[in-house]
């Protein structure tokens, strides 16, 4: 299942998370910084609260034909035509949500765990947010960290694209890349920043030195 989407600078946005600004305009300037994809995600909303905020991200990201993720809320994904959903361990399992949204969805799914890893079905689901890769304060149910070591060992143990996730920053955007995942995802790195696009396009060039690290790595072996 292919399909068009970049993980390189991978944004995690809701309404708590842009301190005071709108999570339109913070998004707007963090993909005039090179952000690559975009996932909603808002615990309190409302579904009809949340569909709102969707439908404007989505006026946002079209002229830019960047995705929209929509955590969890897979009826709400659906209704406003989003490109796909991000679930949760605990939340519905992914072939559920394949069958409400169809093939062309794009599904991706958390794992920090071997265990979690392990249940992922290929067959299913279209990439993997993994982590806490260190402690975070923005997911209150993020699990303990796994460090670098858990995230390359992890990186090793799943084919399918992988996007790390949790207190990544600036100081460790280029480290996190080196494990060799296809992209980080971040939440107060860009939306606390009191220039989104400056932070987005700082963090992609650090993805962009971790990325070259890895490769001349590999050289070297």
């Amino acid at each position: 299942m292919a399909k068009a989407f970049d993980l390189t600078l991978y944004l995690v946005i809701g309404p708590d998370d842009v301190r005071g600004r709108t999570v339109e305009a913070v998004t707007a300037t963090a993909v005039a910084g090179g952000v690559t994809l975009v996932q909603l995600r808002d615990k309190t909303a409302s579904d009809a609260e949340m569909a709102a905020l969707a439908r404007r991200l989505l006026e946002v990201l079209a002229p830019h034909a960047l995705p929209l993720i929509v955590n969890d809320r897979v009826e709400v994904a659906r209704a406003v035509g989003a490109a796909g959903i991000h679930l949760g361990v605990d939340d519905r399992p992914a072939a559920e949500a394949r069958a409400v949204l169809g093939p062309e969805a794009i599904i991706g799914v958390s794992a920090g765990t071997f265990e979690e890893a392990d249940l992922v079905d290929p067959a299913v689901v279209d990439y993997v947010g993994t982590g806490a890769v260190y402690a975070t304060a923005t997911k209150a149910d993020a699990g303990a960290a796994i460090g670098l070591e858990g995230l390359a060992a992890l990186r090793r143990r799943l084919a399918l694209p992988m996007v790390a996730i949790g207190g990544i920053g600036l100081s460790t955007a280029e480290a996190v890349a080196a494990t060799g995942v296809e992209g980080i995802a971040v939440v107060s790195a860009i939306c606390g920043a009191a220039d989104p696009e400056a932070a987005a396009r700082d963090l992609r060039e650090a993805v962009k030195r971790g990325r070259q690290g890895a490769r001349g790595g590999e050289g070297a072996a």
